[in-house]
């Protein structure tokens, strides 16, 4: 426990949060595991007893620990416990991607995609398929990259909401999460897909007409033409961290 470190940032009970949260997810802190007390855990991030109590309340509603009174905190196994929301979290450990889970984000979203663009081509009303089509129609301009990938993520949005399915809303707000902090950086591996007029072309129109399973093919195909930009950009970074573990 000598190795925490004193909490000075102004948002105390996060930034104990933080602490707590990552030794957990990096098995530091193994399911099992009791956490210090209240006390104890104040004294060694250098806050006040209330701020522990807030960072653990937390812990709680993540999935992260159980408590029981006069038992204290127990470590629970995030991957039967935690929600979707912990993604962005697992997705950056020690400040680097985490390749592993950065393979399941985007398994999730080529899995999603499809079912989604079909529920909504189901389910959307007149209002939502038009605006569903316009913005299809809008990544069929020629723009830069940067725009079409905004463009791409208010489409996916429109689609998700077009669902009214709401456990599609928040398994692509947790998508969208781990998303947006390494957006630009994916622009390159992305082009193929936001650069693909004719699909969301078909997209659009698949959904305005209400036709599920050409949504769903039209989606597929859109996703899929990241996968080989995805493929070498992940392997790039396993690379580079496997040099850095490699150099003296």
């Amino acid at each position: 426990m000598d190795a925490f470190e004193p909490v000075r940032r102004t948002s105390l009970p996060g930034q104990v949060f933080d602490q707590l949260a990552d030794r957990i997810v990096s098995g530091t802190m193994a399911p099992g595991a009791l956490l210090p007390s209240e006390r104890k855990l104040a004294e060694l991030l250098g806050v006040n007893r209330g701020a522990v109590r807030e960072a653990i309340r937390r812990l709680e509603q993540a999935g992260l620990v159980t408590t029981r009174h006069g038992g204290g905190s127990q470590v629970r196994d995030f991957r039967t416990s935690a929600g979707p929301e912990l993604l962005p979290r697992l997705l950056f450990r020690g400040g680097r991607v985490d390749t592993k889970v950065a393979r399941g984000v985007l398994e999730m979203r080529n899995v999603l995609g499809p079912e989604i663009a079909a529920r909504a081509a189901t389910r959307a009303g007149d209002g939502a398929r038009s605006m569903v089509a316009d913005l299809a129609a809008r990544m069929a301009e020629d723009a830069p990259l940067p725009a079409l990938q905004d463009r791409s993520l208010a489409l996916w949005d429109a689609l998700v909401r077009a669902t009214d399915n709401v456990a599609f809303e928040l398994s692509f707000n947790a998508l969208r999460a781990a998303y947006e902090p390494i957006a630009r950086t994916l622009l390159t591996a992305m082009a193929p897909e936001l650069r693909d007029a004719e699909g969301h072309r078909a997209l659009g129109r698949a959904v305005e007409r209400g036709e599920a399973d050409a949504a769903r093919r039209a989606a597929a195909r859109i996703l899929a033409r990241s996968k080989a930009g995805f493929d070498r950009l992940l392997h790039g970074i396993a690379d580079l961290c496997a040099e850095r573990e490699d150099t003296p």
